[in-house]
């Protein structure tokens, strides 16, 4: 089981440019609103059709321009999960999960029977959609694509519109209930932390493109590209000078490191999370900033101190105005670049409240990323 993909389609403000293709059967689609993703599913569903190119799953064509393929939605058997899950509101479930089958009366109502009992909507089987929970709706939704066993399921945005707890609840319920389906399976989120859990493989999209995609795990560690690091959640950047093979420059910062791994010769930017600083207290050791803090969110799991180090310190004392909204910040868009953000989690912070203020934060070399 494999899929390939490469289309182009005019969006009007940007060009929709998607190439990729992959073995695994757990893929992750991450960007920022309106960069493409909902509508690269569309195309893969059939709702929306390319200007060019070729879509394939596990060998067959679902589009192809220049062989004039372009299979109907329902030809494709390609299951899509809308954000509200679109089931009809004056069908029962029963009904909404038949909707899709094509045997006869005596065939779909042992297939719904069966997908009743697998998704544990027993005793709903005569309710509407509008008398279940937001879990029992998915779970019907579910079952309705399960029931005509696709080869691909295409889930846009499933939690975004749930709180925190209920979210929690209902990834893991599509973690189990998607266990044994032995098809692909491409989520679509703005949420990394959603993609870091569910998928094996990531494709990370900007304005249309994809700016890189493989191993979720790996691209998280090593995004390659700062719009990649970006998207996965990196906040600090500075641009880089490459001085030798083990020597850089981060000119924002102020900083020399030495490291044992070789830098790139491409690398025009460094990159750092928030969450990988080490505090020092005492003498400065090898690749440490000395930072002042600016401001700090207290939150209920940890604390984010927005920090400058000492060449910042000198080059914006005069203009930096900064104030922290929450877990957020507001500030002069010319200093946005110059803040370091440091976040540090509960376990932490009896530490922090026995020893103070570190005297600087060191930075890990197996944590830095050296980015184009």
């Amino acid at each position: 089981m494999g899929i390939s993909i490469d289309i182009r389609k005019n969006l009007g403000n940007f060009q929709l440019e998607i190439q990729w293709k992959s073995e695994v059967s757990r893929i992750g689609i991450l960007g920022a609103s309106g960069c493409g993703k909902s509508m690269t599913l569309k195309s893969i569903a059939g709702i929306e059709t390319p200007d060019e190119g070729q879509i394939c799953v596990d060998g067959k064509f679902l589009f192809d321009s220049g062989k004039k393929v372009n299979l109907k939605p329902q030809q494709r058997r390609v299951g899509y999960l809308f954000q509200n899950y679109a089931l009809f509101p004056h069908m029962t479930v029963e009904k909404n999960i038949a909707a899709g089958l094509k045997g006869s009366k005596a065939e779909n109502q042992k297939r719904v029977q069966e997908m009743v009992q697998k998704f544990r909507l027993d005793g709903l089987e005569k309710q509407l959609p509008g008398q279940l929970s937001g879990g029992q709706q998915q779970r019907v939704a579910l079952a309705r694509i399960m029931a005509y066993e696709p080869d691909v399921i295409l889930l846009d945005e499933p939690f975004s519109a749930l709180d925190g707890f209920l979210k929690d609840r209902l990834q893991l319920e599509l973690e189990e209930m998607l266990q044994d389906y032995l098809g692909i399976v491409i989520m679509v989120s703005h949420n990394r932390d959603e993609l870091y859990r569910f998928c094996d493989e990531l494709v990370i999209l900007d304005k249309g493109a994809v700016v890189v995609n493989g191993d979720t795990k790996a691209l998280f560690a090593r995004p390659r590209y700062k719009e990649a690091a970006k998207l996965t959640g990196c906040k600090n950047f500075s641009d880089v000078r490459r001085i030798d093979a083990h020597t850089a420059e981060l000119t924002e910062w102020g900083i020399i490191l030495n490291l044992q791994q070789e830098l790139p010769e491409n690398c025009t930017s460094f990159g750092y999370r928030a969450h990988d600083f080490v505090p020092i207290w005492g003498e400065r050791r090898e690749n440490c900033l000395k930072v002042q803090v600016l401001s700090k969110a207290e939150l209920p799991f940890e604390v984010q101190y927005y920090l400058q180090t000492e060449k910042q310190s000198d080059v914006n004392s005069a203009n930096m105005q900064i104030q922290v909204k929450h877990s957020g910040i507001e500030k002069d868009s010319s200093t946005v670049e110059n803040v370091i953000s440091w976040f540090i989690q509960r376990e932490q912070q009896p530490l922090l409240a026995e020893k103070g203020l570190p005297d600087y934060l060191q930075m890990v070399e197996e944590r830095c990323m050296f980015l184009e």
